[in-house]
């Protein structure tokens, strides 16, 4: 998601998007008209290491999915807290099973904590479904980081493979800040609303481990 994308970004460890959830790289599908969720997440990464708790709820407000990101990590007794809103609006392919879809995601984050020039990202996801259980999603877009507003690009790819009704298998390559992070994980479904997220990741030349596990839960607010 945005938030967590410059927030690791601010720290000098991986930047994410959404996926859904904690993967880097984010689908073109949005909520379906009157749905809301959260998304929520517990991240390690490094040998420091640098610690992330993310929680994201999102509602559909006419075309678009509007949402908030709010992010804490730790790294070496420092301390972080970023939030800020985000926009995502699906201009193509808007049917869960059409064969292409677009989209544009936007957002901006400021630290909470001690003020400051905001940062930002802008992203345009799509996916491709050349079947009923594979999809392939391909980011590109730019990241503008917290305090200095440095523009850096952002882009990557990556499968997911639903093995049955439950059972889904990730995988991805995405760089963003001028590193590189391939990252494999699950999603489980323990009911048709509520799934948990498992990953594991590596992130530039030195090939830094890391690690993440999130909740995402989808309900209906009208």
């Amino acid at each position: 998601m945005l938030a967590a994308s410059c927030l690791f970004v601010s720290l000098g460890a991986s930047p994410g998007a959404r996926a859904a959830g904690h993967f880097d790289v984010d689908d073109a599908s949005t909520l379906d008209p009157g749905q809301c969720q959260y998304e929520t997440w517990w991240s390690r990464t490094g040998t420091e290491p640098v610690t992330g708790f993310h929680l994201g709820p999102a509602c559909r407000v006419g075309p678009i999915e509007l949402g908030l990101n709010f992010d804490r990590t730790s790294v070496q007794g420092v301390h972080s807290v970023i939030g800020g809103p985000q926009v995502k609006w699906n201009f193509y392919g808007q049917a869960a099973d059409a064969p292409f879809s677009a989209a544009v995601s936007a957002g901006i984050v400021s630290d909470l904590r001690r003020g400051g020039r905001m940062g930002g990202q802008f992203v345009v996801p799509m996916t491709w479904r050349p079947a009923s259980s594979l999809q392939v999603h391909v980011n590109f877009g730019a990241d503008w980081a917290l305090g200095t507003g440095l523009r850096t690009p952002r882009g990557g790819a990556g499968v997911e493979w639903a093995l049955n009704d439950t059972v889904s298998l990730i995988a991805e390559r995405n760089r963003a800040a001028g590193v590189w992070t391939s990252r494999i994980g699950g999603r489980f479904s323990l009911t048709p609303l509520i799934s948990v997220d498992v990953s594991a990741s590596r992130t530039g030349p030195q090939g830094v481990r890391g690690f993440a596990i999130g909740l995402n839960h989808e309900f209906t607010w009208k």
